[in-house]
């Protein structure tokens, strides 16, 4: 019993770590805040609308390419990033909104 529940707890501890860490990004005032952003592969940004209008939020990054599409204040979309370098993210209804993600090993 105690080898099985030891087993357990190993896969629980392997699972977590397999998942990263999630991130959240704020899109307020039509500014992502932070405006940068390091994180390491495997680790997940939430992109949270806090603002009373849409924004879309994409990537043409070769690293990471993504478009999360039109969404209202109170939602937010989840990215993964699966390889390391540097993601340049924007709003393709707020082309003034642009920030810098460093994605590391």
């Amino acid at each position: 019993m105690a080898i099985k529940i030891i087993g357990t707890i190993i896969l629980m501890v392997l699972a977590t770590s397999a998942r990263g860490a999630e991130f959240t990004v704020l899109q307020k005032d039509k500014i992502f805040k932070p405006v940068t952003l390091k994180i390491k592969v495997g680790d997940s940004v939430n992109f949270y609308n806090d603002d009373p209008i849409f924004h879309n939020v994409f990537s043409l990054s070769d690293v990471k390419s993504f478009d999360l599409g039109s969404y209202p204040k109170g939602q937010g979309r989840k990215v993964v990033f699966d390889k390391p370098g540097i993601v340049e993210v924007e709003c393709s209804i707020h082309p003034d909104m642009l920030m810098t993600i460093e994605v590391t090993k």
